[in-house]
């Protein structure tokens, strides 16, 4: 029986207990209220085609894929797919992510975050970095019934859902021990990140102007472009880092990545730079290339890696 056929509030309300493996299930983000939200009426709208894609997100939850609990490592990484922040590449970038990761011992958690360019938050370029704090919390809490290593949850994003990873990278804090709301007592900094051919600027001639207007608008205020550009924000505790980028890619120059690379290194931060010569941008898992889909094994040797530093 797959639990998501079950009714989503008692998905809800049992899923602090949840252990089982090797199965699928839905969390809303937020019990209650949704934070930074009004209701519009807009529907979520959900297009099948070669890929899934998914926009006007109105209730952001977690699909968590955990895998068999004799191979699980005890990582876990919460998956922000791309979209350039108006829609979401649902499955080329979020479930088919998360599958992989379960292949090799790691829970997937794909993120399903509310977009600026919807009508449905008061202040748009917030509820992005919000829905990806909110989301590393929940894991966090639900670690010991999930069989995850409360140190060991990453974040991982491609393109525009690599910004959003970088951004969670860079602007995170610790908990809230005071809140009444005990999954904000949870810090929400990653443990690791995961960025795929990422937007990281906001400020430079490389930047991807499209990510950039649908965050925070064409006429953004400096400061909140700064504000946005990852290269700049980078903290003495970010964590580690995993870069792919294809050299060839048109989309989201190369630069993206070679800048962030380049600012951790100046944190003595250790990161892992993978620069393909063929992709493109949105290649995913690299299916049908073996070339590009080499990202995906080198990936596992670093997580592998990183966990034996813990």
């Amino acid at each position: 029986m797959r639990l998501k056929s079950i009714p989503l509030l008692i998905v809800f309300l049992t899923g602090l207990t949840w252990t089982a493996s090797g199965q699928d299930f839905v969390l809303p983000l937020y019990s209650g209220e949704i934070p930074n939200s009004k209701k519009t009426g807009t529907p979520e709208k959900i297009e099948k085609k070669d890929i899934i894609v998914v926009s006007n997100v109105q209730e952001p939850n977690i699909s968590v894929y955990l895998p068999s609990k004799r191979f699980a490592t005890g990582q876990a990484v919460v998956i922000c797919p791309g979209g350039g922040y108006w829609v979401e590449a649902y499955d080329l970038e979020g479930t088919d992510i998360a599958r992989y990761l379960n292949s090799i011992g790691v829970a997937g958690i794909v993120l399903k975050y509310r977009l600026p360019t919807s009508d449905n938050t008061v202040e748009p370029h917030k509820a992005p970095l919000m829905d990806a704090q909110r989301a590393i919390r929940l894991v966090r809490s639900n670690a010991a019934g999930w069989n995850i290593d409360t140190t060991k949850i990453g974040v991982m994003g491609f393109s525009a859902g690599g910004h959003l990873a970088s951004t969670l990278g860079t602007h995170f804090d610790y908990g809230n021990k005071s809140s009444a709301h005990p999954v904000e007592r949870f810090s929400c900094r990653p443990d690791f990140m995961i960025l795929m051919y990422p937007v990281v600027s906001f400020t430079t001639p490389t930047m991807h102007t499209g990510s950039k207007d649908a965050l925070i608008g064409k006429n953004a205020d400096p400061k909140l472009a700064e504000y946005y550009s990852n290269e700049l924000q980078v903290r003495n505790d970010t964590p580690p880092a995993f870069f792919v980028h294809a050299d060839d890619d048109k989309g989201v120059p190369v630069e993206n990545t070679l800048l962030m690379y380049a600012a951790m290194r100046k944190k003595n931060i250790s990161a892992e730079l993978h620069i393909l010569s063929e992709g493109g941008h949105g290649f995913g898992l690299g299916v049908g290339n073996n070339h590009i889909a080499s990202w995906s094994e080198n990936l596992r040797l670093w997580l592998n890696w990183l966990n034996k530093k813990k």
